[in-house]
């Protein structure tokens, strides 16, 4: 997107796992992320399960149905939204 490189928000395509984390934590960092985050394997196994395209925030229940599905991103990127439902549905159960 020409507003990520007008941000200075560009980063080549990582080709191993390694990097792949690596730009993890450096979104984590720079979006100061406090919520716990996983990153998909290579072969973008979760990706393709969930339509994770664009970005997208989704919490999975203990069942492994998806219990919340954030808006596509990065406009609808909102970890402060997915922490809200976290603490209506979860409480305290939340922070485990």
């Amino acid at each position: 997107m020409a507003s990520n490189e007008k941000d200075g928000v560009v980063l080549d395509q990582p080709t191993s796992l390694g990097e792949r984390k690596q730009v993890a934590e450096q979104c984590s960092l720079a979006l100061k992320l406090t919520i716990p985050r996983v990153i998909d394997d290579m072969e973008n196994t979760v990706d393709e399960a969930y339509a994770a395209w664009p970005e997208r925030l989704f919490v999975v229940d203990a069942e492994g149905k998806i219990a919340y599905a954030g808006a596509q991103g990065p406009f609808g990127f909102e970890p402060d939204e997915v922490r809200r439902w976290l603490e209506k549905n979860l409480g305290d159960r939340g922070s485990e």
